[in-house]
């Protein structure tokens, strides 16, 4: 989680308008620093380090036993916060997935293909998250999809804070979709619930095929797969069949598609698979 990551959760997270590039808050409470510990000064002698390894293990262990109650109440807020944003999109019918990836997987190339072919047949709002700029977001409006950004700074995640805060400024319409593309990581994402329907994760073709194994919690947490860049299948040491069977022996029940969001193979899978998620989650209401 944060105390590994390098997510410092130092509350300023930013949310930019993109006509006017003015920055505020995106609402997020200040986090605890998970990084802080109690320094001391060390006046011993070598006679006296066993019982000096014998109060820093002690230490240690009192200093690990506070990160893990701040996460708890950290992640606590978090859900309890998820569980509000889970309500009102269900309350106005509005579809929100949280698109998750390593950087530069291709969520947003896929994401402004999207939105150019469904347009006009789904209404899509975006929710753009980066630790800087708004080079993403500014690619999503040329779209002409309403998109807000939310800048992170050193944070690696968004939370159900921060999107609480993008709804209020897209104000989706009922019967509409979301599209969270969250922060580029395949660790925090994975922990943090912000109300979405369903987790997405991104994969391409240029990454390990072992990356199921290795972040788990992430295939563990996600609804669907999507392999990406499949047209470069043939020029990568990659095996399709060895990484979905790493993704269903963590999670069994995830969907897989492969698609290339540059040539548009396998887009219409996709497609499908977003009519029928809208239409599920009108049946949930």
């Amino acid at each position: 989680m944060c105390t590994s990551c390098g997510c410092s959760g130092d509350g300023k997270a930013r949310l930019t308008d993109l006509d006017t590039g003015e920055t505020r808050s995106a609402g997020v409470d200040e986090h605890p620093n998970h990084h802080g510990s109690t320094h001391h000064e060390h006046g011993h002698s070598i006679a006296h380090g066993h019982a000096h390894r014998h109060d820093e293990a002690h230490g240690q262990a009192r200093e690990q036993g506070t990160t893990i109650m701040l996460e708890q109440a950290l992640l606590a807020k978090n859900d309890h916060l998820a569980m509000h944003n889970r309500a009102w999109l269900m309350d106005h019918n509005i579809l929100a997935l949280n698109l998750v990836s390593s950087p530069g997987a291709g969520k947003t190339t896929l994401l402004e293909r999207t939105l150019r072919e469904l347009a006009g047949e789904i209404p899509v709002s975006v929710v753009e998250g980066d630790q800087e700029s708004v080079f993403d977001a500014e690619r999503i409006r040329a779209t002409g999809c309403a998109a807000v950004q939310i800048n992170t700074g050193a944070g690696c995640h968004l939370d159900a804070a921060m999107l609480a805060r993008a709804l209020d400024e897209l104000a989706p319409p009922p019967g509409s979709m979301i599209m969270i593309e969250n922060v580029g990581n395949l660790v925090c994402p994975a922990l943090f619930d912000l109300g979405e329907w369903a987790k997405v994760v991104v994969l391409s073709v240029t990454e390990g095929d072992d990356k199921p194994v290795k972040y788990p919690h992430m295939f563990r947490a996600a609804r669907l797969m999507l392999l990406n860049k499949l047209d470069l299948l043939a020029h990568v040491d990659f095996d399709l069949e060895r990484c979905i069977g790493y993704a269903r022996r963590v999670n069994p029940q995830i969907g897989v598609l492969a698609l290339s969001a540059r040539t548009g193979e396998g887009l219409d899978g996709w497609y499908q698979w977003l009519r029928a998620s809208a239409y599920a989650q009108r049946r949930t209401e």
